[in-house]
């Protein structure tokens, strides 16, 4: 960017910022084409941090990504601390759902991964469908973590009623309970602390001039049930051996899983709410169950989000081209369809007046390419998505933990360089 034009203060700088990427999620055609920071380790490897110190020295996180956006200069920024700085508060709850860098004997410097197994019973989706939350308490948050295990002992209180509340209160004498509150009480101060310097992050770099791209999170209900219930075998035999509880189950999910993402998005710098879509590949399921267990759910969620003043960016994981005549059921100028190996071209054809596209340099060409590819894909994205408006730039999936650092610069500054409007 030429010095010249460049705003006078930080406020004008995040302003301008704020103004490029509304425009491109409106549909409306911006100054130029903006671009986000999106990455987990790859700028923490870049600032000589291991990946477990990533995921434990918040104050090290924090000066990695300021050193990231200062050297990048985006137009908005994915917070890296909500999903990675979760290692203190793990240790103490004994959480079971990930393995992740210098815990239980994994190398300090390899990703964390969640461990996809099935932590709810295929005869537990009538429980799940008449009450959530006992469901979780009773069943499913025991087997998550070793401090919540004691809440199998809680009452069930939707079954007591005037002094049958009274007696109830013995169950929080019970030593096992009374040991868990006192974990998980420290659990909780010390995701407090954690989030409490996350708060402040973000309103460094506000005033810095950078903006957050998103603020809060929400999931498919498909996903839900794949991903952190029934596990990936249990998912695909569910569809068939027990569609109608599924589904029904789906629908229930709906309705809860914007609950906590509304407030957080409404609270927060930025109206943004991603939804990592993990499931809708072309090849895991076929364009009938698409349109039956995927799509469906799924739209209740973004549409109760656009209702609520908020702004949908899915994340369409793999490659999910077969599936671009199915979404496009929404309003607008109101989502972000973030494509991974979709063909964003075909993508640009079909839904370019319907969302704003976001993506898909490759991460195989950010790892393993060259600057010089880069900026050449970048180009014919700028020239082809981002024809008219309507596009975000950034890697496939953000920017991969292998990236060689200049073809991260050389994404953003191919950007700038070829993505002005006339």
């Amino acid at each position: 960017m030429n010095t010249a034009t460049q705003p006078t203060s930080n406020n004008e700088l995040y302003a301008e910022r704020v103004q490029r990427l509304n425009d491109a999620i409106a549909l409306r055609q911006p100054d130029r084409v903006p671009i986000i920071m999106n990455s987990l380790f790859w700028h923490t490897r870049h600032a000589g941090l291991s990946f477990r110190d990533a995921m434990y020295d918040y104050d090290g996180l924090s000066a990695a990504t300021r050193k990231a956006l200062d050297e990048l200069q985006p137009d908005a920024y994915v917070l890296p601390h909500p999903i990675m700085a979760l290692g203190p508060t793990m240790d103490i709850m004994g959480y079971r759902q990930l393995k992740w860098p210098g815990h239980d004997g994994v190398s300090n410097d390899v990703p964390f991964q969640y461990l996809d197994k099935e932590y709810m019973k295929a005869d537990e989706y009538a429980d799940y469908i008449f009450d959530p939350t006992g469901f979780m308490l009773h069943k499913y948050l025991p087997r998550i973590a070793t401090a919540f295990e004691p809440l199998a002992k809680l009452p069930n209180f939707p079954s007591l009623y005037y002094t049958r509340i009274i007696h109830s209160t013995r169950s929080f004498a019970n030593p096992d309970l009374v040991n868990a509150f006192q974990t998980l009480q420290k659990a909780g101060e010390e995701m407090g602390r954690m989030l409490g310097k996350t708060v402040q992050f973000i309103d460094d770099m506000a005033a810095l001039g950078y903006p957050l791209a998103e603020s809060a999170t929400a999931l498919s209900p498909y996903d839900l049930f794949a991903d952190y219930f029934r596990g990936s075998k249990g998912i695909m035999l569910d569809m068939f051996m027990r569609k109608d509880l599924l589904l029904e189950a789906m629908d229930k999910a709906a309705k809860l899983i914007p609950l906590q993402a509304i407030p957080a998005a409404k609270h927060s710098r930025s109206k943004g709410v991603f939804i990592p879509l993990h499931w809708p590949g072309d090849g895991l399921m076929s364009p009938d169950q698409f349109k039956t267990f995927y799509w469906p759910p799924l739209r209740k969620v973004v549409m109760t989000l656009i209702e609520n003043g908020l702004t949908p960016i899915m994340f369409w994981e793999g490659g999910c081209t077969s599936r671009l005549e199915h979404i496009m059921d929404i309003p607008p100028g109101k989502c972000v369809y973030f494509f991974e190996r979709t063909d964003i071209f075909k993508a640009k054809e079909v839904l370019g007046k319907l969302v704003c596209l976001r993506g898909n340099v490759p991460g195989t060409v950010m790892s393993a390419g060259n600057p010089d590819d880069i900026k050449a894909y970048c180009k014919k994205l700028i020239e082809v998505a981002g024809k008219g408006g309507g596009f975000i730039m950034d890697g496939g999936s953000g920017i991969p933990d292998e990236s060689k650092d200049e073809n991260v610069q050389a994404m953003f500054d191919a950007t700038r360089e070829y993505g002005g409007y006339a």
